[in-house]
């Protein structure tokens, strides 16, 4: 594999991640379906396997980079284990509307399973590690990498604003209600 079809797939895989982000704003924003703390924190993880994604968008492909989208990865999925885990017993409920018939967090494990299978795939295609860094530009003159790397930042941006938006510079309400920062700045409060 070379390191400018690794840079192809690694955008194509941030394009995923950033769509994943997406459908969960969708939902937030149309359904108001306000994420809770659990939610929030698997954002998180998405956004880090953006952020090691991104390194090899940027420096080009280096096993530290897809070190960091396991760890993220890792991390993303046992937060969504666990949400799943709390919500597995009958009679507990449950958080925010199916999709498809599975909740958010088990997309959201499914997801993180699929990066780790990924990533796994791509670690072991070696020659797309050459270092040939003098000659590439950055994203390796490669458009659909820079439009990826550009969406996944604005996603972290908006993830970041409305997160404080919904929690305020405190803690997260479990489970949410309204957006706590919005409500604080209101006349009358």
């Amino acid at each position: 594999m070379t390191p400018d079809l690794s840079r192809t797939l690694n955008a194509i895989g941030m394009l995923a991640v950033s769509l994943v982000l997406v459908l969960a704003y969708v939902y937030q924003l149309a359904l108001y379906e306000l994420p809770c703390p659990l939610c929030l924190l698997q954002r998180v993880g998405f956004v880090a396997v953006g952020v090691g994604l991104g390194l090899n968008l940027l420096y080009g492909p280096r096993p530290q980079h897809y070190a960091m989208v396991l760890i993220a990865a890792l991390y993303g999925g046992s937060v969504s284990v666990r949400q799943i885990l709390l919500h597995i017993v009958p009679g507990t409920g449950h958080y925010g509307s199916p999709v498809l018939g599975l909740h958010y967090y088990t997309w959201a494990a499914i997801c993180f399973f699929l990066i780790l299978l990924g990533t796994a795939i791509m670690l072991m295609f070696d020659r797309q590690y050459v270092d040939d860094r003098r000659a590439q530009p950055r994203f390796g003159g490669n458009r659909l990498a820079k439009v990826a790397f550009f969406v996944m930042l604005g996603l972290a941006v908006l993830n970041a604003g409305s997160t404080l938006l919904e929690c305020g510079p405190g803690v997260c309400a479990d489970p949410p209600t309204d957006y706590k920062l919005i409500d604080d700045l209101a006349p009358g409060n």
